[in-house]
């Protein structure tokens, strides 16, 4: 699942977005059983109160639909300090003796999410707003037409939204503030990253001021809007956009390009920044969940990357190919059994075998499945350039399966060898599992959309692994696949600590990837431009999954002949999303009373 918005610190409500349900505001009309949950439910309708944006992607609560924050703004920043502070004050104040297991855990969920976020306010996201990666007003723009996370279908939702893009000149005005806060500290973006927000932003601001992207939801309104409230809302969206939104955004492009760009930074990574050091080590800690350094990630990085690099070369020789690895890698683009599709529906029929396949062997890994189905589908044919493939989670209420978004541009470019990792990861065991089945124990709104990226991430890469298990990489161009997306993963534990941590320059970080997955020189671009953006979440993938493995072993090894795999999956993923530190402590647990 892969999704990003660095500019705004609501990290965690943004994650939470990935893996909740558009269908939660019933959950929140529960009324909470203990004062443990209250406090759980008042922290979530807290946060969204606090980043409303992230209500309308999260939960899809109309309550919201209209709300708008500046939330890069000094007093809101306020706000949200006192709010962190204020739930810990009250965690605190709890007696937890009689707390039930399900309390402290929640307590104990509650009071690191609030320490965390209160921690990562010292890192200057505020400072850098706008990058290509992410952008309040391109993300607006891109919800305009409908066919994102704002609802657009009554004549209330065009109302709504109206009233939510009378905020964006405000914030384009605190964001031009803030960079210039951010060019007198030193602290900017680096230079290749700036440059890449001129298309977004010359795109919001067409040669015709009726093309305007904001406008796209009143070019085309669907059939459930009135004609007779049409003409109003046409006439309010587009005097909106002439006289305060196009004003506004440029403003914000004219600044970035005749300001900003001459004091962009040469350097890529935040540790070229003043404090950079330390941010960047706060924001490793948050996404990996542990105690983890810089350089004891980048070290791991190394040798998981040359451990796997040693894997392709025994499957290379399975391929019977004599040669580097680069030329294997090159040469897999002329072996056209490994494109064998010719329409959609074939490509779509061979994801439906790999379940058939996965669902027969899941009863041998664990002792529980999600009551929710999972249906596959192809992505929508608008995002068949753009997207990556994708999961959707169930409804709460039963109504919408969960989804595995399987994405290709054509089918008969469409490669089989990555296919069954892919699905693992995105589908089941992996994400489906994980979410459906929180979805359906958690006991508040908060442990329903709770995510963490080591534990979420890291077990979606430790799904791919079961394939093994599930009798899917016998087969040398499956095993290739789940090589090849594994090697990603290790690829950015060298390359995000490398940036950020030891000086590494873009290009250099571009090269060490090409050298050692193959990848084009756009891909490569493209994945480190976004390591650059978003610095620490790519290590948390791989660390979740070698720390799940780890724990799996020591179970193997404490229990010996008792070990049972489906035992070891129900205490990975009986209590939902946690931080891994939580999770090892939750294991030797378990493992004691063994």
């Amino acid at each position: 699942m892969n999704q990003m918005n660095p500019s705004t610190l609501s990290r965690r409500a943004f994650n939470a977005a990935l893996v909740s349900s558009l269908a939660a505001p019933a959950a929140w009309a529960q009324a909470a059983a203990t004062p443990v949950q209250q406090i759980a439910d008042d922290y979530y309708r807290g946060i969204f109160a606090l980043f409303p944006l992230e209500a309308t992607e999260n939960a899809g609560d109309p309550a919201y639909e209209a709300a708008f924050e500046i939330e890069i703004a000094p007093a809101h920043r306020a706000r949200q300090r006192a709010f962190y502070e204020r739930t810990l004050a009250r965690l605190q104040a709890m007696d937890g003796a009689s707390f039930s297991r399900d309390d402290r855990i929640t307590r104990d969920l509650l009071a690191w999410d609030a320490r965390d976020r209160l921690a990562l306010m010292a890192v200057p996201h505020h400072l850098m707003p706008v990058t290509h990666a992410g952008g309040l007003p391109v993300r607006l723009a891109q919800w305009a037409g409908g066919e994102g996370s704002q609802p657009m279908k009554t004549t209330l939702h065009y109302e709504h939204f109206l009233q939510r893009l009378r905020g964006v000149p405000g914030w384009i005005d605190q964001a031009i503030a803030n960079m210039q806060e951010g060019m007198a500290a030193g602290i900017v973006l680096p230079r290749a990253l700036v440059e890449r927000t001129f298309p977004q932003l010359d795109g919001l601001l067409p040669a015709d001021p009726l093309q305007s992207p904001y406008l796209a939801g009143v070019r085309n309104f669907p059939a459930t809007v009135p004609e007779a409230d049409r003409p109003r809302l046409r006439e309010a969206y587009t005097t909106l956009v002439r006289e305060q939104l196009a004003p506004a955004v440029g403003r914000l492009r004219t600044f970035m390009r005749e300001r900003y760009l001459p004091a962009a930074r040469t350097t890529a990574g935040f540790g070229a920044l003043p404090g950079g050091a330390g941010w960047y080590e706060l924001l490793v800690r948050s996404f990996t969940t542990t105690d983890m350094t810089p350089e004891e990630i980048h070290a791991l990085g190394l040798r998981e990357v040359a451990r796997i690099r040693g894997e392709m070369e025994k499957v290379k020789e399975r391929f019977g190919f004599r040669g580097d690895l680069q030329a294997f890698f090159q040469s897999l683009d002329t072996r056209k059994e490994l494109t064998p599709f010719r329409t959609d529906d074939e490509v779509m029929a061979a994801y439906r075998a790999i379940n058939e396949r996965v669902q027969a062997g899941l009863p041998r890994l664990f002792a529980r499945a999600p009551k929710a189905r999972l249906e596959i589908r192809p992505v929508d044919p608008l995002q068949r350039d753009t997207a990556s493939s994708y999961y959707v989670p169930p409804s709460i209420d039963g109504s919408r399966p969960g989804v595995f978004f399987a994405a290709f541009t054509d089918a008969k470019t469409a490669r089989t060898t990555q296919m069954a990792a892919l699905f693992l990861h995105e589908g089941q065991p992996g994400h489906h599992y994980q979410i459906a089945l929180q979805q359906e124990s958690a006991t508040s709104s908060f442990r329903r959309g709770a995510w963490w990226d080591a534990h979420g991430e890291g077990w979606a890469l430790y799904a791919e692994g079961l394939g093994g298990e599930l009798g899917l990489y016998d087969d040398a161009n499956a095993w290739l696949g789940r090589l090849q997306m594994e090697m990603l993963r290790a690829l950015r534990l060298v390359v995000d600590t490398g940036l950020h941590a030891k000086g590494w320059t873009r290009e250099q970080a571009i090269a060490y990837s090409r050298e050692n997955d193959g990848s084009s020189e756009d891909d490569a671009r493209r994945a480190i431009e976004r390591y650059m953006a978003w610095p620490g979440q790519a290590t948390a993938y791989k660390v979740g999954e070698l720390r799940i493995l780890a724990l799996r072993d020591k179970a193997r090894a404490k229990l010996g002949e008792r070990f049972d795999i489906r035992a070891f999956h129900a205490q990975v993923l009986g209590d939902g999303c946690m931080p891994l530190r939580m999770l090892e402590t939750k294991v030797d647990e378990w493992l004691a009373a063994a």
